[in-house]
């Protein structure tokens, strides 16, 4: 078996695995009563939405975690090596986010900042500690290329630098993608399309098991997305949003290729920004708004694009964004 055909094999078996307990996990969501709560200030329409299983992002780390970590026990217990330990930094960057998203989901259902969560310092403070504990090991543990740019011969050294930058990529795009998780499937549709990118790469740099790893994630996300799609039975939370964002920049922190994501993930990168851009407009017009609302997918809605409609050209752009990524790595 080639190592693609291993690697695209190690997701439909994920996909088949987190399919079948998913069901399982939505009943006891409920029973604990686990449910999403809505922004007052947000579309009237997701008031809909108002109870729907939250934290469904153990559904997809939970089967990461489980598939990745029993490759790994192959490896160790017989001859094949079919997980390598480079693997264990995403996997612990997933987790090590996944448990601060699921505790900030926690605050958010049941402290009397009622949906608000953890307060934002100590949530950054988390965010960078655990983006710092990475970047340190990519550089000196895994000694990770540093950067490569399309049209550039050879490595490109950034000495000191690259602590602070991989750390910085890494919140960033925790950040963006837990902003882009607000509309059924939205926020898994972009981040499989994502995984799936930087897994191509990986197989081009001849990155067996960071290959294994990102199509693995793509297999676990698409059996998320059979809950997640419109109407949405479960929402993946801080829980998932938080996990994946980290996990998507660590793995392209290894391939090198980190320069590309804004160009990859185009779409959690305009949705950021339109956060940003809309809080320092307001700050600076007293009062006046850039976007009917903020992050971008709601500003959409409220020029009287449906929820689908808006998910799916997203996802357009999202896919044209990440063939446009692939071709910039082969240059």
């Amino acid at each position: 078996m080639s190592q693609t055909a291993m690697a695209l094999s190690l997701g439909g078996l994920t996909f088949l695995l987190t399919v079948i307990w998913g069901g399982p996990m939505i009943q006891v969501l409920r029973m604990l009563h686990i449910g999403k709560q809505i922004r007052i200030e947000g579309p009237q329409r997701h008031i809909t939405k108002l109870g729907t299983p939250t934290m469904g992002g153990w559904l997809v780390v939970i089967a990461v975690l489980a598939v990745t970590g029993v490759l790994h026990l192959v490896s160790i217990l017989s001859d094949l090596t079919v997980m390598g330990n480079s693997t264990l930094l995403p996997m612990l960057v997933l987790l090590g986010y996944a448990l601060l998203g699921a505790y900030d989901d926690w605050m958010g259902l049941r402290r009397e900042r009622h949906g608000e969560g953890l307060r934002a310092r100590w949530k950054l403070f988390w965010q960078v500690l655990i983006a710092l504990g990475a970047a340190f090991v990519l550089k000196y543990g895994l000694r990770a290329p540093e950067l490569y740019l399309p049209n550039v011969p050879g490595e490109i050294p950034l000495g000191v630098w690259y602590i602070p930058l991989a750390a910085f990529v890494i919140v960033g795009s925790t950040n963006a993608l837990n902003f882009t998780d607000g509309l059924d499937g939205l926020a898994g549709l972009i981040a499989s399309t994502a995984f799936a990118t930087y897994g191509a790469i990986a197989a081009m740099q001849g990155q067996v098991f960071l290959e294994r790893f990102s199509f693995t994630l793509v297999g676990a996300l698409f059996a998320f997305l059979w809950y997640n799609v419109h109407p949405a039975q479960l929402f993946m939370g801080d829980t998932g949003s938080l996990a994946l964002g980290g996990t998507l920049a660590v793995v392209a922190l290894m391939t090198g290729h980190w320069a590309l994501l804004p160009v990859i993930a185009i779409v959690p990168v305009s949705e950021v920004l339109s956060v940003i851009l809309q809080v320092t407009y307001f700050k600076l017009t007293k009062g006046k708004r850039l976007f009917k609302m903020a992050p971008l997918h709601h500003h959409f809605e409220l020029l009287g694009w449906s929820e689908t409609q808006v998910v799916q050209r997203f996802w357009l752009v999202g896919l044209l964004a990440a063939m446009a990524g692939v071709a910039l790595a082969l240059i």
